[in-house]
This record gives structure tokens, sequence and C-alpha cells, in this order.
């Protein structure tokens, strides 16, 4: 038997064919577009993450035939937050809105105070990026289209929708919306109520390693699959690459650097502390729960400082980065599409500080590669301040390529980072084992295991790092003001 894992990103849609033994048979991916109206906005179009997974199966398919023709099952990872509207036929009203969209942040102060103990219901914050403002928003701006929504679905569960033809999500991507009550995993009619919806605008909830629907016979046959496949639960993209890479007990660690930057903790229970911008989320495993810190441009900072400065080729940008003295270069704030943790700010925007004429693109990567490390570090120290001592974690993400990024997450946090085999496609191996343990019923701790540890790379100290960690952690509040200013069109007073 074969199993698909496929993850619906923000940048990309990938895939991967796994055996029973999870041999990696085949990959493919897709690039994906995000579209920006207006400041602040991130929006995509539905129907490009259902080509872009047509896309991967065909290529998927094409080579590996044999093997994809005993395909069993799949399971979706994918970006959480978004919203996805859907009237009664089924129609997309709208682009989605995406996690990394900012204009719903005066509606997360309506939330808090139409539902007062929203905080401790969910686990979390409201924050702009969370699904249940958008929603506030779409009633006060597009009114009509509020009206005419039926469905509000996650990213992957609209592809879930077009594979099965039903309404169905995970815990852990449900935990992300703020209409979930975390602690009971169910709906929280409350939440969904302060938004003026109900449980029947909501898909139906699974646990991420059970089945969930049938994949439609029609596609079956279109892909030359004569007996039934299983769609499981699947997970938010974070809870599934801490499957893919066996983060699964209380206490494992994950460092996560894709579009946006995660610091994980697996935990046997419901431990919220939104007042430091920490996350509290079911895992997608049964009983299991976890925290994230999250910043909201990781290794999308490297790609914009690549674009910004006509470099084609990332990878020897990262190279150039490697050979610039710390102390010459300038210090970056993250902060390009604002930030959660621990500042939750979507005010906040990217600065470059100390810029001098003997600055290129060298200095530049640096700085930017530095900057995400110390944004990890201020999300470790968010964790502590939660009761959450990790000592290591295991790297993933597109980041995770680069060992010198690796060694500076290390320094920047204390931890013990590890780079593992397949680290990098560690959302869709999480994917592939839910839907092995969803057509067998295999247990979590025979299928999620932890792959091979290539390097455990410890943290260094260094003085330099030190006092730039320092520099970086003053430069925030003394601009915060100057950051509200400034969305607001005028000056700070």
């Amino acid at each position: 038997m074969t199993y698909l894992g496929i993850d619906i990103g923000t940048s990309e849609v990938k895939a991967i064919l796994t055996d029973d033994a999870q041999a990696i048979l085949a990959s493919a991916g897709v690039t994906l577009r995000v579209s920006s109206p207006h400041p602040g906005w991130s929006e995509q179009n539905p129907e490009d993450w259902w080509h872009a997974t047509l896309d991967v199966i065909a290529a998927i398919r094409a080579a590996q035939p044999v093997a994809f023709s005993g395909l069993r099952g799949i399971a979706l990872s994918g970006q959480m937050h978004g919203a996805t509207l859907l009237d009664k036929q089924q129609h997309v009203l709208r682009a989605a809105i995406l996690w990394n969209d900012t204009r719903a942040f005066a509606e997360c102060v309506e939330l808090e105070a139409l539902v007062p103990e929203s905080r401790a219901i969910t686990g979390n914050q409201a924050m702009p990026g969370f699904t249940a403002p958008k929603l506030l928003w779409l009633q006060k701006y597009e009114p009509s289209l509020f009206r005419a929504t039926a469905k509000v679905l996650l990213p992957k569960d609209y592809v879930a929708l077009r594979l099965t033809g039903e309404y169905v999500s995970d815990m852990s991507d449900a935990s992300g919306t703020l209409w979930l009550d975390v602690a009971r995993r169910d709906w929280s009619e409350r939440m969904l109520a302060a938004t003026g919806l109900s449980r029947e605008h909501m898909p139906r909830l699974v646990e991420g390693s059970a089945a969930a629907a049938q994949v439609r016979p029609s596609l079956c046959q279109e892909w030359g699959i004569a007996h039934p496949v299983l769609l499981a639960g699947g997970a938010g993209d974070n809870a599934a690459a801490a499957v893919g890479l066996g983060v699964v007990e209380p206490g494992a660690g994950l460092l996560s650097l894709g579009t946006s930057g995660v610091l994980f903790a697996g935990s046997d229970g419901f431990a919220p502390n939104p007042g430091q911008g920490v996350h509290a989320f079911c895992h997608c495993l049964p009983e299991r729960w976890h925290q994230m810190s999250v910043i909201l441009s990781a290794a999308s900072s490297l790609s914009w400082v690549a674009r910004l400065t006509q470099s084609s080729d990332i990878g020897e940008l990262v190279a150039l980065a490697e050979s610039v003295e710390a102390r010459t270069a300038p210090v970056f704030l993250p902060y390009l599409s604002g930030e959660r943790t621990p500042h939750n700010d979507a005010t906040a925007r990217g600065v470059f500080f100390g810029l001098s004429t003997e600055h290129g693109r060298a200095e530049l990567a640096y700085s930017v590669m530095e900057g995400v490390a110390f944004a990890m570090a201020d999300g470790n120290a968010a964790l502590r301040s939660a009761g959450t001592q990790l000592q290591e974690a295991s790297f993933v993400g597109g980041g995770s390529r680069s060992r010198f990024w690796a060694q500076l997450c290390a320094n920047a946090s204390g931890l013990h980072v590890l780079r593992h085999d397949h680290g990098v496609a560690g959302g869709t191996l999480g994917a592939a084992r839910l839907a092995q343990m969803a057509v067998t019923g295999l247990p979590p701790a025979q299928v999620c295991t932890r792959p091979a540890v290539q390097e455990t790379i410890a943290p260094q100290a260094s003085g330099v790092l030190d006092e730039r960690l320092a520099r970086y952690r003053r430069l925030y509040p003394l601009l915060r003001e100057e950051f509200a200013g400034a969305a607001r069109g005028g000056v700070a007073s």
C-alpha cells in the first residue's frame, strides 16, 4: 500500500508518496502566488490550491505509476487560519484571506470585548491572522458576502471538499480559527455566535489520524485506481511537520523556518499562555496538545532580500552571508508583515538599523538571517515564560537546508538544533503518516518515529551575538509608537 501526503502551503503545494516502510517514492511541488490588493492584505485564489493539488498528483503518478496504483490513503496538511468562504452551492465567494493578513486588527479587540473569556476558551489571544476576526471584518466591510456565506473552510479543508465532496476538518487546524474550545476539542457555540455564525457554518471535526471521508470515485477512476481511497483528517502545517519528525510527545520540540517561523512544543494537556503571544492548540493526534510561538516572516524574509538585491540564487546569497563579520552588519527586525509572538503587533514593520554605504547584499542577507534567529529566540523566551522548557528542537522547513542558519538559531535561542533526513519534507511526510495511521489503524508510537538525525548543532557562546540580540530587543519598544503612528497615517504622539 502507498500513502499520499499533500501540503497546501503559502508559497507552494508539495506532495510525497510513501510506502508502508515510509520510504519516499516520489515528490512534486507547484509554486503558488500571493496577492496583496492593499497594504497589509494577503490573499489567494482557492482554485489555485486545487489546480496545484491536481498537478502534483499528476506528477507523482507519472513518476511512480505502479506505486501510485496502490494508493490507499491521502492526508492534507495546510497553511492555517485562512478564511475560505463558500455559498450554499459550494461556490467560492471571494479570494481567501490568509494567515499573514493584518486587516482585522481592530476586530480582534472587538471580539475579546464580546467574549471576555475568549482566551480561556480558545487558549489564544485574538490576533488578526486568526480566522474569526476576519469574519467580523467581513460583516462590516463586505456584508453581502457575509450574508451569502454558508461555510467557512480552512485552506486544506477546501481541497478536502474538492477531493471528497464533504466538509471536514481536524482539531489542530481548527484550533487556529478562534472558534474552537481547545480543551474540549469541539466548536465553541459562544465564539461562533460572537461572529454571527453557528455550527452549520463549520465543517465536522475529526482527529488528524482518523478516517475523515472517501475520495470521490470519479477521481479514483481518473487516476486509474480501482479500489476506495481514504482521506484522513490531516493537520495544520506545523502539527503535520511535528508528526513528520516524530515530535509527538510532551517536551519534544520543532523549529520551523518556512514562510513563517515556528517554535513548537508538544504537551499532554491544554496549557495556554496567551499574554505572551504563545499559541495553545490541539495536536493532530488524539489526547495531545501543543504550544507554539510564531513569527510571521522567516524564510520569506530571505526571499524578500533576495528580490531586493536581485539575487537569483538564494544559496549563493546564504554563502555570502556566511562570510560576514557579524559586528559590522546592521540589525534587522523581521516584522515585514507585522508580528505575532511576543508582540502581537499588526503595525510592526521591518527595520534595518545601522545601515551604511559600506553594506551590500552580503551584509543584508546576514542581518536578515540573524534577525529571524533573534525572533526565534524571543519565541523561546515566550515559551519559557509559559513554563515550557525545551532543550532541543528538530529543524524543518525550507530554511533547514542551511546549516549556518541552524547555527545562528542555536546560538541565539540556546537550543540544540537537530537536522534530520527529510527535514525539508516534514509537513508532507507528517501528512503521509497520518494517512497511513487512518488506513491501517497503527498507533502513533509505531508510525511517528524520529527520522535519522544528520547533525546536532549545539549553541556556541558569542559575546558579539549577545550584544546584538540585546540591541535587537531594545529596538522594538523604542519604535512601537512610531509603527502605530505610521499605520494611522500620522506621527506618533
